[in-house]
């Protein structure tokens, strides 16, 4: 029987971390497979922050995660990624070569700065974040990679909303697929299942949400904000499934993410996606249906939380 499952929740094979600066502007969350994970990137977004995502490419030699870490800080928060790597090595964990296990870290990045000299996450935080990773570090809130997150940012930061990290599983009878995403989103929230606006960009008053793809339809010249933005996440499962099957979870994690965002997938938008699996096989057609569905359904539940958990 299917089953939605709020967090916190664990998802067999994963253990997730968050490390959030005592500021509580920016943070990291870091999701790590217990054993190298069969993994996709999709970047959708026009403006993206990554790392090891070309490696996901079809044709590549390594084609297995240890680690996937959402981040805040733009592009000086990659720097936590080699936190992360410094506690995979210390854990003997790593792609073997002759000379040392190399940890293979993925990682994507929003931008929650307010100003040149806002805290970033570093190394010492990507190493936190995953030394705290424990089976159920599946939640939602204003933490780690959330930590400073906002949406509805066409009429100006001031306008915007507080978002964070949502997080959502979907319980198949093929097995579970867990969405977490931090939502950093330059468009509105919105409730799929009811299509009205949940959170984005407020009127001039506060009083009443402003339909933000309308706003910027009206433009007549340059919109009030920068490409400051971005909606990053990791999609895991423990249905036995191959690569091409988690391709189809990539799409339709896009899918779900395209339903709750409106606009997404913007030039100002660096949207991510990161998928895994804990377990390989080659994947039925009913497998590969059932989990694209789960990811879509994961991906919008978890947005809609990322919302409804921030203060």
């Amino acid at each position: 029987m299917t089953r939605i499952v709020a967090p916190p929740f664990s998802l067999e094979g994963f253990l997730v971390g968050h490390w959030t600066h005592p500021s509580g502007e920016t943070g990291c969350s870091v999701v790590i497979a217990e054993r190298p994970a069969l993994a996709v990137a999709d970047v959708r977004g026009g403006a993206p922050g990554t790392r090891e995502a070309e490696l996901m490419q079809a044709g590549m030699l390594v084609q297995r995660v240890d680690a996937v870490l959402l981040t805040g800080g733009s592009a000086f928060g990659l720097a936590a990624a080699d936190g992360v790597t410094h506690w995979l090595s210390e854990h003997g964990r790593g792609f073997p070569t002759e000379i040392v296990p190399i940890p293979i870290v993925a990682a994507a990045v929003l931008f929650d700065l307010k100003q040149p000299d806002s805290p970033r996450p570093d190394a010492e935080g990507g190493y936190r974040a995953a030394a705290a990773a424990v089976a159920d570090g599946w939640v939602a809130g204003r933490i780690g990679a959330g930590a400073g997150a906002r949406v509805g940012k066409f009429a100006g930061r001031e306008r915007s909303t507080p978002a964070g990290l949502g997080a959502a599983k979907v319980e198949t009878a093929f097995g579970s697929v867990a969405a977490l995403v931090a939502v950093n989103a330059v468009g509105d929230l919105v409730d799929p299942e009811r299509g009205r606006i949940i959170a984005g960009a407020r009127h001039e008053d506060g009083t009443e949400w402003v339909d933000s793809r309308m706003l910027l339809l009206s433009l007549a010249s340059s919109p009030p904000f920068t490409g400051t933005n971005t909606t990053i996440a990791v999609v895991a499962t423990d249905i036995p499934l191959d690569r091409d099957a988690l391709t189809r979870m990539a799409i339709a994690a896009h899918d779900g993410l395209a339903r709750a965002i409106r606009p997404a997938h913007t030039l100002y938008d660096g949207d991510t996606v990161f998928v895994l699996t804990s377990r390989e096989d080659r994947a039925t057609h009913e497998r590969v249906l059932v989990a694209s569905v789960a990811a879509e359904l994961a991906m919008e539940q978890a947005i809609v939380r990322s919302v409804r958990h921030a203060p």
